[in-house]
């Protein structure tokens, strides 16, 4: 029976000593079937580097005829400039990842490729669900600028907020209000929500409303108010003036004077409807007609029909007094 120390010894025998040689050689066997399959590739390495160089060359090339045939179509949009540079900029990048991919296929790594498309594939879903706000945003701005609803300056109302518009880039539209403030509107919220363009057509209408007394002459209150609109300055003379009496008011009959202005800017409105003011006051004065103020009957009555003069007279007997105000007389 062999003992404990009598098997070491016989394992121990069995184990040869590493050969310095022998490893040597072998690590040489391996460089030399590396540089052999280097060497095998170098055809196919030429080529894929001359596939990236010429997929460059071709990138550049796309992103310029993207952004010389978009500018010739968008030449009177200038807020699709932010679209240009956008779409120019994915052509470069598919023309550049094409030829990334081929150059990578032609050496022979194909599994990379497949492994970069899923996981692209996969980030831009996570992506699309972290970010999908910013996202809409994104792809409202572009259908913004396609369509081309306003532009940088002109005067807008959406979202309830109304003013010049200052900026329009690709995530949000920038406005700002008369009084001042500036509002910033994600795109989103303008693309889904109606727009009211107060520059578009280069015009508005003035509305003024007015009301004249029961007692006079609707006839010559109306040619009065007309001709005072007629004569003002800032009037559009190929529109004509519209008068429409519209209500019988508490102590008016009430009117609406319209007109039609140029417009460039919220000033050009104002200055319009303040200058119609003064010259329908004007004209009125001139002209015998009243804009009369609100007035109160009293009624001094449970079952009503009974006014203050005779109230008075019931409650003492008699009228009332010599030094009462004249209404009361």
């Amino acid at each position: 029976m062999q003992t404990a120390p009598d098997s070491l010894a016989a394992d121990s025998a069995r184990v040869q000593p590493l050969d310095v040689s022998d490893a040597a050689t072998g690590l040489i066997g391996k460089l030399n079937a590396w540089f052999d399959g280097l060497v095998a590739l170098l055809p196919n390495l030429v080529v894929a580097v001359l596939i990236v160089v010429a997929a460059a060359f071709l990138a550049r090339l796309a992103r310029r005829v993207v952004q010389g045939v978009l500018h010739r179509v968008t030449e009177h949009a200038p807020q699709a400039r932010n679209v240009i540079d956008l779409l120019s900029t994915l052509a470069y990048v598919a023309v550049l990842a094409v030829g990334a991919f081929l150059a990578l296929r032609v050496i022979g790594l194909d599994g990379v490729v497949t492994t970069l498309l899923a996981g692209a594939g996969i980030v831009g879903l996570a992506l699309g669900f972290a970010f999908q706000d910013i996202a809409a945003n994104f792809i409202a701005g572009v259908l913004m600028a396609v369509r081309n609803p306003f532009v940088v300056g002109e005067i807008i109302e959406t979202n309830g907020f109304t003013g010049p518009v200052r900026e329009i880039t690709l995530r949000s539209t920038i406005l700002d209000t008369f009084q001042g403030q500036k509002v910033i509107l994600p795109n989103s919220k303008v693309f889904g929500d109606p727009i009211v363009n107060y520059s578009a057509r280069r015009e508005r209408r003035v509305d003024l409303a007015c009301g004249v007394g029961y007692g006079d002459d609707l006839a010559h209150a109306q040619r009065v108010a007309v001709a005072a609109v007629e004569g003002l300055g800032v009037r559009r003379s190929d529109r004509a003036v519209q008068l429409y009496f519209t209500e019988f008011g508490d102590s008016s009959i009430n009117f609406v004077v319209r007109f039609w202005v140029d417009f460039g800017a919220q000033t050009d409105f104002l200055e319009a409807q303040s200058q119609a003011i003064i010259a329908i006051k004007r004209a009125f004065d001139g002209a015998g007609v009243t804009i009369p103020f609100p007035i109160r009957t009293l009624d001094f009555d449970p079952n009503g029909g009974v006014a203050l003069r005779a109230a008075l007279k019931g409650a003492d007997g008699a009228g009332p007094a010599d030094d009462a105000p004249d209404d009361w007389r």
